[in-house]
C-alpha cells in the first residue's frame, strides 16, 4: 500500500503585508493648467454630506475649523494622502467630484490644495471642463465647443471646451461676478508699504504691483515673493474689504497676486503675476479666478476696455487670456482662456502597515 505524501512543511512567516484591497483604493486622473497641477478625484470617496456644494465645503472643513486648517476626517484623510509626499507635494492641487446643488449642473467639486479647501479655482475649472469632455462624460462635438456647468462652493461657472479635429484645443471659465471691494489699501510689509487693491473673484485676492516692494515677478524672486504674499495676507487679516456679504466661507484673503506690467499688445494690456495662495502656496499658472480678479480692477481703471483682452503671464511663460463680457450689479462677468493637458491617470493606495500613513510636507 502507497504511504499518504508527507504533510507540506509550514510556509514561513513573512514581512510583507498584504496587498490593500482594491476597495481602498482612490482613483484620480491628472491634468495640469498651464503648469498648475489638478488631480480629479471620482472613485474612493466616502459619502459627503450636504445638499450643496457649499454644504458639502463647509462640513468638509468642519466645526471650529477653517479653509487652512480643516478638522480631520475621513474625506480630509484622502487630501492629504494625496497632497502630501510621497504620493503629492507642497504645490499639489485638486478636487474631489462631488454631485451638484441641482440638476442644471454637470457636477460639482470640491477644490482642494496643501493647507485645505477653496472656494474658487479657475485653473481647476479649466482641467475639469477639458477632463469632462476628454473622458466621455460629457458629449463634444470633434469640431465646435461644447459648455460644462460646474457647482463649486462660490457658485454655479461654466467651462467652454474648444475642440478641433477630435481634439480639445482650449477651455474658456466664466467666473461668476467679480467685485472690486477697496482701492490703495496701504499695507506694510517688510520691503516697504504696499497699496493693495482688494477684489472678489469666487475667492477674495489681494492684488500689488511688486515693483512698489522692489520685487521682479521672476523664478529668482520666488522666495521674497512669496514672504511679501504671507506678509500681506497677514496683514489684511480682518479687514472689513476681505469679507464677503453672503458667507463667511467667501470671506478673508485666500491670494495675493503680485503683478508687473508688460509691453501692450495688440488686443489689450499684458501683464506677468505670481499669486501666492493659502499659506505660501505659489500658483504655477497665471491663476484663473485671480486673472478675474486682475481684469475687474483693470476694467474699472478704464485700461481694459470693451473687446479688449488681457495677456496674462505666469512666472513660468505660461498664458491667460481674459476679457469683462458685462457689468451686473453682482461685478463683472469675466471669461478666461487657457489651455489643460492630461498627464496621467493613477490608482493609490495606503498600506496599513506603512508608518507615514498619509505622508509629510517638507
Amino acid at each position: 500500500m502507497t504511504p499518504p505524501p508527507a504533510a507540506l512543511p509550514p510556509t514561513p512567516a513573512t514581512s510583507h503585508p498584504p496587498t490593500p484591497r482594491a476597495e481602498n483604493a482612490v482613483r484620480t486622473t491628472d491634468y495640469h493648467t498651464a503648469g498648475e497641477p489638478f488631480r480629479i478625484v471620482t472613485d474612493g470617496l466616502p459619502p459627503v454630506p450636504g445638499d450643496t456644494v457649499a454644504e458639502r465645503c463647509a462640513g468638509v472643513i468642519g466645526a471650529g475649523g477653517s479653509a487652512t486648517a480643516p478638522r480631520p476626517g475621513p474625506l480630509d484623510d484622502i487630501r492629504r494622502l494625496l497632497v502630501q509626499e510621497p504620493r503629492g507635494h507642497a504645490g499639489m492641487y485638486g478636487g474631489f467630484v462631488v454631485p451638484p446643488d441641482d440638476g442644471g449642473a454637470h457636477f460639482g467639486v470640491l477644490f482642494w490644495h496643501k493647507d485645505g479647501y477653496s472656494t474658487a479655482c479657475g485653473h481647476g475649472t479649466l482641467a475639469l471642463g477639458a477632463w469632462a469632455v476628454d473622458s466621455g462624460r460629457v458629449r463634444a462635438p470633434d469640431d465646435g465647443s461644447a459648455e460644462i456647468r460646474i457647482d463649486v462652493p462660490s457658485g454655479r461657472v461654466r467651462a467652454t471646451v474648444h475642440r478641433a479635429h477630435g481634439r480639445t484645443t482650449a477651455v474658456t471659465f466664466r467666473n461668476v461676478p467679480t467685485r472690486v471691494t477697496a482701492r490703495k489699501v496701504p499695507v506694510a510689509t517688510s520691503f516697504g508699504t504696499a497699496d493693495v487693491d482688494v477684489a472678489h473673484a469666487g475667492a477674495c485676492y489681494a492684488s500689488v504691483p511688486a515693483a512698489q516692494l522692489g520685487l521682479d515677478v521672476d523664478r529668482a524672486s520666488l522666495p521674497r515673493l512669496v514672504r511679501a504674499g504671507r506678509e500681506i495676507r497677514a496683514a489684511l487679516a480682518g479687514h472689513p474689504a476681505t469679507w464677503h456679504p453672503d458667507s463667511p466661507l467667501l470671506s478673508g484673503v485666500y491670494g495675493v497676486i503680485l503683478h508687473e506690467e508688460l509691453p501692450d499688445t495688440p488686443a489689450g494690456p499684458a501683464q506677468a503675476n505670481v499669486t501666492v495662495f493659502a499659506d505660501g502656496q505659489v500658483d504655477r499658472s497665471p491663476c484663473g479666478s485671480g486673472t478675474s480678479a486682475r481684469l475687474a480692477l483693470l476694467a474699472e481703471d478704464g485700461r481694459l476696455g470693451p473687446g479688449d483682452v488681457l495677456h496674462h503671464e505666469s512666472v513660468v511663460g505660461t498664458v491667460f487670456t481674459g476679457r469683462v463680457i458685462s457689468r451686473t450689479d453682482a461685478g463683472a462677468v469675466t471669461e478666461v482662456t487657457g489651455t489643460a493637458h492630461r498627464t496621467g491617470e493613477h490608482t493609490f493606495v495606503r498600506d496599513p502597515y506603512d508608518t507615514l500613513t498619509t505622508g509629510f510636507l517638507l
